[in-house]
C-alpha cells in the first residue's frame, strides 16, 4: 500500500473553522487566524525564552510503550473529565466515551483558543466560560458546559487522578489563533479573495491585549488548579487562512511577510509569560506541513529560513501538522523531514530543536473528506496511519505526536470515535495498542499486525 502525508491545506475549510461557529452556538474551535505586526523585529538571542530541556525529552518518553509521548485534540469538556471524578450531570451520557479516552493516557492535551470568539469587543475581557452546546454540529450526545474555564476544570480532574496513580498526564499546551477584527490590521500584500480580519496580522495598539488574553489564561489555569505548562504563539502561521498575507506582495519572488509577523508574536508570549508564568515552556511553529510554497502560502523550508534569528531560540522545540492517507497518486512527502532539514540549514539552537506532530490522523483516503464507511475503509485508514506512526517512532527527534481528536467532527471525520460516540474505529483500537508495548516489539510490528481486528 502507498502511504502519503495530508498536509492542513486539505481541510479545505472545513476541521478548524469549526472553531468560532461552534462557540457561538455553544463549543471553542475555529477555522481562523491572524497574528502580530509585520515587521522584522530583532528578538532575544539564543538562551532567552522558553524551552524545553533534553531532560524533558527523556522523560516524555519514560512510560512504557510506544515511544514519543501521546498528545490529543478534544475541545469537549464532558469528554476530559476523568472517569472517576463527579462530572457535572450533563456529562452523564460522555462516561463510557471518557472512560475509552483515559484509557489512552494521553500525556498532553492541546487546547485551541480562538481569541476572536472569546474578545470581539476591545472593551470587554475575554470571556473564558462562555455556553457551550457540547454536541458535534448538532450530533447526540450533548450536554452543556462553560466554555474553557470546564475544559480546564476538566482536565484539572485527569491531573489529580494521574497524580494518585503516580503518572504523568493531560499536561495542557495551549495554541493561540484568531484575531478580533477590532485588533487586526486592515487588507495588504498578498491575500487570498476570502482572506479576513480574524486571519491579518495585529495592530500595534492591540499587542497589550494579545499579552492580556495569555496573562488571562495563566490566571484562569491557577483558578481551576490546573497548570499551563505549553504555549504555542499562532497556528499554522505559514497559511493563509491562519495568517494573511503570506507574502509581501503578488509578484514572484516577492519577500515572506508571516515569518516576521509570526516572530512578533512570539516575542510577546514570551514577554507574558516572563510576567505570568515563567515556568512555561513554548512550542514554536505550529506549521501546517507545506513542502511546497506558492504567492500565498509558505512551505516549512521557507517559513524557517525567513523566520529572524532570535525567535529560533525562544524554545528547542517545533511543532509541525501532518496526516497520513493511502491512493494511487500518493505524495511521499514526509513534513517532518522538511522541518528537520530546515531548522538543521538555519544552525546553532534550531539544529537541536526536537519535533512534536501535534496534529496527526486519517479517515477517508483523502482525510478531512466524508467518510464512505465500512470495514476496506477503516482498515485502510489504520493502515495508513499505523505507517506513519511506525516510521515517526523511529526519528529520535520525534518527541511527541497528537491525534486530532477524539469525537469526530461530521466536517472533517478523522476522529477515534463515531460523532455519535456510539463506535470506536480501528484507529482508537491502533493507538491502545502502541500505549500498551514494550517498544522493542515495535521493531517487529507491521501496519497490518497492529490494525488487525
Amino acid at each position: 500500500m502507498r502511504l502519503r502525508l495530508i498536509l492542513p491545506r486539505r481541510r479545505r475549510g472545513a476541521g478548524l473553522r469549526r472553531l468560532r461557529r461552534r462557540r457561538r452556538r455553544g463549543s471553542l474551535r475555529r477555522w481562523a487566524a491572524g497574528a502580530g505586526l509585520a515587521l522584522a523585529l530583532a528578538l532575544a538571542g539564543c538562551g532567552a525564552g522558553h524551552r524545553s530541556t533534553s531532560a524533558r525529552g527523556e522523560e516524555a518518553r519514560s512510560r512504557p510503550g510506544f515511544g514519543p509521548a501521546f498528545g490529543l485534540t478534544e475541545d469537549n469538556a464532558n469528554l476530559l473529565w476523568s472517569p472517576t471524578a463527579q462530572a457535572p450531570a450533563a456529562a452523564a451520557p460522555f462516561l463510557p466515551a471518557r472512560r475509552s479516552l483515559t484509557a489512552l493516557h494521553p500525556r498532553y492535551v492541546r487546547l485551541l483558543v480562538d481569541w476572536a470568539a472569546l474578545q470581539p469587543s476591545p472593551g470587554v475581557p475575554p470571556t473564558f466560560d462562555a455556553p457551550v452546546d457540547g454536541c458535534a454540529r448538532g450530533v447526540q450526545p450533548c450536554g452543556a458546559y462553560g466554555g474553557i474555564a470546564a475544559e480546564l476544570a476538566a482536565i484539572a480532574s485527569q491531573q489529580r487522578a494521574a497524580r494518585a496513580a503516580g503518572e504523568p498526564g493531560f499536561e495542557v499546551v495551549v495554541d493561540v489563533l484568531g484575531a478580533p477584527a477590532w485588533a487586526a490590521l486592515p487588507p495588504h500584500g498578498c491575500e487570498t479573495g476570502s482572506a479576513g480580519a480574524d486571519a491579518r496580522p495585529l495592530a500595534a495598539a492591540a499587542l497589550p491585549a494579545y499579552r492580556a488574553l495569555i496573562e488571562g489564561l495563566a490566571v484562569l489555569g491557577r483558578r481551576e488548579g490546573v497548570a499551563l505548562p505549553w504555549w504555542s504563539p499562532w497556528n499554522e502561521p505559514n497559511d493563509p487562512r491562519f495568517l494573511s498575507p503570506q507574502r509581501v506582495s503578488c509578484e514572484p519572488g516577492a519577500g515572506p511577510a508571516a515569518p516576521a509577523v509570526y516572530a512578533e508574536l512570539a516575542r510577546e508570549m514570551s514577554r507574558a509569560l516572563e510576567v505570568a508564568d515563567p515556568g512555561a515552556r513554548m512550542l514554536l511553529g505550529e506549521l501546517g506541513g507545506y513542502e511546497d510554497g506558492s504567492a500565498h502560502r509558505l512551505s516549512v523550508a521557507q517559513f524557517v529560513a525567513a523566520l529572524p534569528a532570535g525567535a529560533l531560540c525562544l524554545s528547542g522545540t517545533w511543532a509541525v501538522h501532518a496526516y497520513a492517507a493511502r491512493g494511487a497518486d500518493a505524495s511521499q512527502g514526509n513534513p517532518v523531514a522538511a522541518l528537520e532539514a530546515a531548522l538543521d540549514a538555519r544552525g546553532g539552537c534550531a539544529a537541536s530543536a526536537r519535533i512534536w506532530v501535534t496534529e496527526s490522523g486519517a479517515g477517508a483516503p483523502d482525510p478531512g473528506r466524508p467518510r464512505a464507511g465500512g470495514a476496506q475503509e477503516e482498515q485502510g485508514a489504520c493502515r495508513a496511519l499505523a505507517g506513519q506512526l511506525l516510521a515517526w517512532s523511529r526519528d529520535p527527534r520525534v518527541e511527541a505526536i497528537f491525534q486530532y481528536e477524539f469525537r469526530d467532527d461530521p466536517s472533517y471525520p478523522v476522529g477515534l470515535a463515531s460523532a455519535d460516540l456510539a463506535r470506536l474505529d480501528a484507529d482508537y483500537r491502533l493507538w491502545l495498542r502502541l500505549r500498551a508495548r514494550p517498544d522493542a516489539n515495535l521493531e517487529l510490528s507491521s501496519p497490518q499486525a497492529l490494525c488487525r481486528a
